[in-house]
């Protein structure tokens, strides 16, 4: 006998039920919030907003390290939105990946509050999740 999600009241999403196209909406909805979201972040630490400027000070960061890094999101993004070059949009999805870990790790050894510390975990979640999909949907093309 077999048990799919529902089922089993699990909370997996199951994917290969999916049609095609639903997976491929759902994957580039996703891509454009995230990446969008990641633009906005990284030209806001290009440009030295003064809640960035605050969140290095409170880091101990040298101020020219959200140049880079911005720098850094607004490639990165525009890497995720591009359908061409699937070995630079993995290396951004890897970027990514490290600077969530990496701005955890430091709000959390830097005694920051718990939102803080979260926060790019539940980013990495969702760059997870549009990871996914999008290896599903390149399977599908």
């Amino acid at each position: 006998m077999t048990h799919n999600g529902a089922e089993t009241g699990n909370l997996i999403l199951n994917f290969k039920a999916l049609k095609p196209k639903t997976l491929k909406t759902l994957y580039w909805t996703i891509n454009i919030i995230f990446s969008l979201l990641m633009l906005a972040d990284g030209i806001a630490g290009f440009f030295y907003t003064q809640q960035g400027a605050e969140a290095m000070s409170t880091l101990g960061y040298p101020m020219y390290l959200s140049k880079i890094v911005g720098t850094a999101k607004i490639l990165g993004a525009i890497a995720l939105l591009q359908p061409k070059w699937k070995t630079i949009k993995e290396w951004a999805y890897s970027g990514f990946t490290v600077c969530f870990i990496g701005a955890s790790a430091s709000w959390a050894f830097s005694g920051g509050p718990f939102f803080a510390v979260a926060m790019p975990w539940i980013a990495l979640a969702i760059l997870f999740l549009d990871y996914f999909l999008w290896k599903k949907s390149v399977k599908l093309s």
